[in-house]
């Protein structure tokens, strides 16, 4: 207010300089027109060309005309130097009256307390060098309206606001109906109708009502303001909704910030050894147990979405939360497709619900929070676009019921998060609690010493201006002076009164309510920007997407460096591989294992049943020599060996055979299933595949299970084929001769080595080898001795040992100072009977080689037996019909039920992504999968630069 006068006075002295008298001065003609000057227009750059001549021969009535025209211009020149004068003093008076307005010098910016320092008078002087005084004549009319405009800047009250709500932006809550009675009341009370002052009112006074006033009428825009936005929302739904109609007719477009939000769950998953951090903004929310900081994030939402709890933990996990607008205010997790309309308050519980649902399954055992992220999209009109991560809050105690480590996950997770120098951090602070409690911004201190990136919210401030006795305490608080932490700039907002059941729009009323007759308010405590969870919003917002456009393309430079790495990397160590990601991959191996599996079905039928009946085979072998056939060839007759065969063959084929059979066919569908799987391909084998492979076919096998009708089915086959004796021919016969001689030598050798190991080494072992016996292979060898010379008394001998032989070898022994007990002679005899047992049925082999003729007549006028021949040709054929009909069986039935079986499980290892990653290693599935990912993030973060450099 003092340049005006400043900067009249000193015009006024340089236009004194410049028509001062002065000597042998020759008079000029000026051909343009004088035009008046005012301060309130704008100077030309450069004075006018002048064009001077001469004047003509003059007259006398010419002079004398001329001299009352001087007059004139010094009369008008008096009245103009008098006017100033006036202007002056009428400004002093009214500037006596007004009250200090010094407390108020932040309304209006510093440039403009400077103009009159910035102001060079000097180079005016110089530009009106050499002008005449005519055209430096002021505009009366524009100095009148100029003092008009003067007067309405000091008037209190409305005229003042109007001039600064512009730099301000300054408006809040108050009541607006009495603004202009109290205006007029005001100048009433200073004022006569003749501008006499009546009565001086006091500075403290006149700062009061000034202030209520400009609050008042602050309440009035904001009214406006909230119509107009509450208008605006509704026009925007309408445009919204029709655009929404138009989504089946085509493709929806992504908003911006549903660009940035896709970067961001990228970057949540991704993790490379080359240490490329995520410096994407978003607001992280932190702040004390229970001080507020989900209520505040619902209020930037406008919906009470998260679980709701009275002093317990509530948040365990993070929870990203991306804001945007929308027709419909609606929210919807990242991994689902349901809409959960947050108008209804059925969807409202379920949502909250889901929310506490997925918190709690990601939680492991034995802990109480999780650094896993759980992501959420709300939708509405008028939201302020952002994304805030919502984090669990901070403890300084573990109480009973958590999980020792708690304080410090807490801790990392937060730091985990704030530790990124582009995240914004909103600071929540329980206003309803003593300052010294809070730990979180200690915390917050450390993260953001400078305070560049931090906005501090001060919640219940209600109670706080209930409880507190020093309500300058929150002044100090919200201006940055309580704690040492810094900050971005400072909030109070009120978040309810506590009841989880209040909806959003009760709370908006509740505080602004509470903002309208807050003492804080009216005292200057609090300013008028500082309030309100809608201004807090705003300035969030506003902070986010300004940090967003400052850092986002210098991400983009980061990531396009890690690609060129990445791919620089796989051209040297793969030069000739695709880059084939881990899903990419697992499509490959589904393939080859699904071709494999079909290549079963090419087995040939040969094959098929070689490696039944030789397995099968193995499998029975042993029942057949210890249970059938030694104990029949101790018979005294063929009637005898017979009955005895036909009854055992009888048990064995009820009881045991078809399930034998079965357990046989089955681990032969296996290995032939694992030897396709496992066999080299060649130079195209790729053995990344090994553990996938050997992990479907354990599953696959563990998940399939025989058709249990098989066995009955089976059983009447076996039976059927034991029964029938009849040799047809010569070659049967030759056939059985060899698998029984086959058979008798295979146990001819497991017997030897098993007399082996019990006797010890033999003589030549013991020369050549120098190996020696042990004590107990001494007493072996030399009952072994004892028993053989037994054998060649009676080579009829039968299978077991009467008593008194036992004794007789066992004194033969001792008279040899052996001792031995009974059982170690039993089982001595045991092998050697089964050694002599197999030598003499061998010998017996080659004499029923000339027997299929005397089989032909049922062995009539011949001393010839070949019992045993027969038993192991029904065996043999028994176990060719098996093998055959198993073979039946898996290439029709079997081979089809597993390859099902493998699909699916190859369909739920797809699903599982964490199977996959444990399935599929190796730095080359690594680095394909980081290729993938950092072109991902790249393509997607140039797509949102885009948009953004386009929303500019």
């Amino acid at each position: 207010m003092k340049f005006a006068v400043r900067k009249l006075c000193l015009l006024n002295r340089a236009v004194r300089r410049l028509t001062a008298p002065r000597a042998h001065l020759r008079r000029l003609h000026w051909t343009s027109k004088p035009q008046p000057y005012s301060t309130f227009n704008r100077l030309p750059a450069r004075p006018s060309p002048l064009q001077i001549a001469n004047y003509p021969h003059r007259t006398f009535i010419l002079a004398r005309l001329a001299t009352r025209l001087l007059k004139i211009r010094y009369l008008v020149l008096g009245s103009a130097v008098g006017g100033g004068y006036t202007a002056k003093k009428t400004y002093d008076e009214w500037k006596e009256m007004l009250p200090d307005l010094t407390a108020y010098k932040w309304i209006i910016p510093d440039f403009v307390w400077k103009l009159d320092e910035n102001i060079d008078f000097e180079k005016f002087r110089k530009i009106f060098h050499g002008v005449e005084f005519a055209k430096l004549l002021p505009d009366f009319d524009k100095v009148g309206e100029s003092l008009d405009h003067l007067k309405s800047l000091l008037t209190p009250g409305e005229s003042l606001y109007n001039e600064v709500k512009g730099v301000s932006d300054l408006l809040l809550l108050l009541d607006s109906t009495e603004s202009s009675a109290a205006m007029k009341a005001s100048d009433t009370q200073a004022f006569d109708i003749n501008g006499k002052q009546h009565k001086k009112v006091s500075d403290k006074d006149k700062a009061e009502h000034l202030q209520e006033e400009l609050l008042r009428t602050q309440l009035k825009y904001q009214r406006i303001l909230e119509r107009l936005e509450k208008e605006n929302k509704e026009l925007r739904k309408q445009v919204l909704q029709r655009d929404d109609k138009g989504i089946h007719q085509r493709k929806m477009k992504k908003s911006l910030i549903d660009l940035y939000s896709e970067v961001l769950d990228i970057l949540s998953d991704f993790d490379s050894n080359y240490n490329t951090q995520d410096h994407l903004p978003r607001v992280v929310v932190v702040g004390d147990q229970s001080a507020g900081k989900t209520s505040v994030l619902e209020m930037i939402a406008q919906a009470r979405i998260f679980p709701r709890g009275s002093g317990e933990m509530m948040t365990r996990t993070p929870v990203k939360v991306t804001l945007s607008e929308g027709p419909h205010h609606v929210a919807m997790f990242k991994d689902s497709s349901r809409e959960f309309d947050l108008t209804k308050e059925d969807d409202l519980a379920a949502l909250r619900n889901e929310i506490e649902i997925r918190m709690r399954s990601s939680v492991k055992e034995g802990q109480t929070v999780s650094p896993e992220t759980i992501s959420l999209s709300v939708k509405g009109p008028g939201l302020q676009r952002m994304v805030l991560v919502d984090l669990p809050g901070v403890i300084s105690t573990v109480t009973s019921g958590m999980a020792p480590g708690t304080k410090d996950i807490i801790f990392s997770i937060s730091k985990a998060y704030m530790q990124n120098p582009n995240a914004i951090i909103l600071c929540i602070q329980d206003g309803s609690v003593d300052a010294e409690r809070s730990i979180v911004t200690d915390l917050v201190s450390q993260m953001d010493p400078q305070g560049r990136r931090t906005i501090f919210v001060l919640t219940k401030v209600d109670l706080a201006e209930k409880n507190l006795a020093s309500p300058s305490r929150i002044q100090q608080i919200v201006e940055g002076k309580l704690f040492p932490m810094k900050a971005l700039g400072y909030f109070a907002v009120v978040t309810g009164r506590g009841n989880t059941n209040e909806g959003i729009d009760a709370i908006k009323d509740y505080e602004g309510e509470f903002f309208q007759n807050s003492k804080l308010l009216k005292t200057g405590m609090l300013k008028a920007h500082q309030v309100t969870t809608k201004n807090l919003s705003l300035a969030v917002s506003d902070c986010f997407w300004k940090m967003v456009r400052e850092s986002v393309e210098q991400q983009a430079d980061a990531f396009k460096a890690t690609r060129f790495n990445l791919e620089t990397e796989w051209k040297n160590n793969y030069p000739q591989l695709r880059e084939l990601d881990r899903n990419e991959l697992y499509e490959k191996a589904k393939n080859e294992i699904l071709d494999e599996v079909i290549s079963l079905s090419q087995v040939t039928p040969k094959h098929w049943e070689e490696i039944l009946k030789r397995k099968l085979w193995e499998r029975v072998s042993t029942h057949v020599m210890e249970n059938i056939y030694l104990p029949a060839a101790q018979s005294v007759n063929s009637g005898t060996f017979n009955t005895t065969v036909d009854i055992k063959l009888k048990q064995w084929t009820d009881k045991q055979l078809p399930h034998k059979a079965v357990e046989v066919a089955w681990e032969t569908l296996e290995d032939e299933f694992a030897r396709f799987m496992s066999e080299p391909k060649g130079k195209d084998h790729d053995n990344i595949f090994d553990k996938l492979k050997q992990a479907v076919k354990d599953e696959s096998i563990k998940r399939h299970k025989w058709n249990e009708q098989a066995e009955d089915s089976l059983r009447v086959i076996q039976h059927n084929a034991l029964e029938d004796r009849s040799i047809s021919d010569k070659q049967q016969w030759d056939a059985a001769i060899n698998f029984l001689e086959e058979t008798l030598q295979s146990r001819l050798r497991d017997t030897d080595s098993a007399i082996h190991d019990m006797v010890g080494p033999d003589w030549q072992e013991r020369w050549f080898y120098w190996k020696s016996r042990s004590p107990e292979q001494h007493v072996h060898n030399e009952t072994k001795a004892e028993l053989e010379r037994l054998i060649k008394i009676n080579e009829e001998h039968t299978a077991y040992l009467a008593n008194d032989e036992v004794t007789t070898v066992r004194k033969n022994l001792e008279a040899k100072s052996v001792t031995v007990d009974t059982i170690l002679i039993k089982d001595t005899w045991h092998q050697i009977y089964r050694k002599h047992f197999l030598k003499k049925s061998l010998n017996h082999c080659n004499l029923c080689r000339r027997g299929f003729h005397y089989y032909q007549r049922h062995f009539i006028d011949s001393e010839l037996d070949c019992n045993n021949v027969i038993l192991f040709w029904r065996i043999q054929r028994m176990l060719m019909i098996t093998a055959n009909t198993l073979r039946q069986q898996l290439t029709n039935t079997e081979v089809r039920r597993l390859e099902k079986n493998v699909k699916e499980v190859l369909e739920d290892f797809a699903e599982d992504s964490g199977k996959k990653a444990q399935l599929l290693t190796g730095r080359r599935v690594q680095l394909a999968e980081d290729l993938k990912r950092v072109r991902e993030i790249q393509e997607k973060l140039e797509v949102f630069i885009e948009a953004l450099l386009k929303e500019k």
